[in-house]
């Protein structure tokens, strides 16, 4: 409307920026979770207006919800809300708003070819179309335009919504992922191709990308060093206090694809001196895994990021036990720069990442045996000041400023070679 048009404009009066940017991501503002691309709004949030743009629902979520089949979510209450008549604009702060939309789109994922291509191009039109109408009434304009994964709603926004900069950003491998087999690898190659900047979280992904795309750069991922302070004491969780050391930590989604319950499992039962915590949202196979049926594990269950940093400082060591598989090999583990920053000793699955960024610092296993080694000598290290301030000071140069800052020395870059 246009008195909600003019509330939005007197926001934005008098801030001094460079740019504009419109982030579309495959992953809503309202997760439950740590998330690297809000944490990047935030920072470019520090220069430039941002407005991040919500997945919108799609038909069959709401069906599904409807019908009393599928779970009303915090993410999807807030969706129907919007369709239902609420603003769709958010005010997160100075310079950063973030857009629902007001309506539903095409469920397209498991369609023939044909109908695909005909309805997520329906789908681009509609969210270009809203995008260009909210970001005219904030004032928005030469905008970079983000998409973060976000494969399919996106793949058309370019000719629809016509940013001055068009960046892609991968910073996770879902084309491993069941639902994305059909049809994101060849909606990404495309994404990749049109992109003028393609920007990723880690060499590996780059390398892979690079054929593309030449104008192909690396940014890692950053940290919230405010938040995962190592220099801040923290109560210890009530949940924490009936669990002795030494607690073997992993905070951050639990889910199969992911995490190796199984390793995790084996490892577990023979170290029965040691407890093993698990903080975060569990999904179903991990929720009936017979993990929980020993009794040295713990499953605090979901933890807003807030709660995180307490839970990590008072476990002895922390874990990433990931799988090795197409999506965890080429991904950059974010949680471990958290784990880093304050100051713990860490083991993890030795992918790629972890091999090639944070092998120094943490003690890198590959099966049961490795793993009963690295934890038991990582336990050996907890009282080791020099090492703890090693690993804050490792952590504190994977800030989300100097992330963000790669970003904006790709664009320069761009700006530069395409005037010549």
């Amino acid at each position: 409307s246009s008195a909600a048009s003019d509330v939005y404009k007197r926001q934005i009066i008098n801030v001094t920026v460079m740019a504009d940017f419109i982030i579309t991501s495959i992953q809503s503002w309202d997760i439950e979770i740590g998330s690297t691309i809000k944490n990047t709004a935030f920072e470019i949030s520090k220069q430039h207006r941002v407005l991040y743009v919500n997945p919108p629902m799609d038909i069959a979520t709401r069906v599904r919800i409807a019908t009393g089949k599928g779970p009303l979510t915090t993410i999807s209450r807030r969706q129907i809300e919007v369709i239902q008549g609420k603003s769709p604009i958010r005010y997160i702060k100075e310079n950063l708003w973030v857009l629902d939309s007001p309506f539903t789109i095409h469920s397209v994922g498991q369609l023939p070819t044909w109908l695909f291509n005909s309805l997520n191009r329906k789908n681009g039109k509609k969210i270009g179309n809203w995008i260009m109408l909210q970001a005219e009434n904030l004032g928005f304009k030469d905008y970079v335009h983000l998409i973060d994964t976000d494969l399919f709603r996106s793949l058309h926004l370019k000719e629809y919504i016509h940013p001055k900069i068009s960046i892609y950003y991968r910073r996770d491998y879902i084309i491993g992922v069941d639902y994305w087999r059909k049809y994101g690898p060849a909606c990404e190659q495309a994404l990749v191709r049109q992109a003028d900047i393609v920007m990723t979280n880690s060499s590996y992904f780059t390398e892979e990308l690079k054929p593309l795309n030449p104008n192909i750069y690396t940014t890692n991922t950053g940290v919230n060093l405010s938040l995962y302070d190592g220099n801040i004491l923290h109560d210890i969780p009530a949940d924490l206090k009936d669990i002795p050391s030494p607690r073997i930590g992993y905070t951050g989604a639990i889910i199969e694809r992911r995490l190796d319950a199984d390793l995790l499992y084996a490892v577990a039962q023979q170290l029965p001196q040691y407890n093993f915590v698990f903080v975060g949202p569990e999904d179903d196979f991990f929720a009936q895994h017979p993990l929980h049926t020993l009794k040295n594990t713990y499953f605090t269950g979901h933890r807003e990021v807030a709660e995180l940093p307490a839970y990590i400082q008072h476990f002895d060591v922390c874990l990433n036990p990931q799988k090795v598989n197409p999506i965890t090999e080429g991904n950059y583990p974010l949680k471990i720069d958290e784990y880093l920053a304050i100051g713990k000793p860490v083991v993890a699955t030795s992918t790629h990442t972890m091999r090639e960024v944070f092998a120094e610092y943490t003690h890198l296993a590959t099966d049961v045996d490795s793993y009963l080694y690295a934890i038991q000598k990582a336990l050996g290290e907890t009282e080791d000041a020099e090492l703890k301030n090693a690993r804050i000071a490792f952590a504190q140069t994977h800030s989300w400023a100097h992330s963000v800052e790669k970003i904006y020395k790709a664009i320069d870059i761009y700006k530069t070679t395409s005037k010549k």
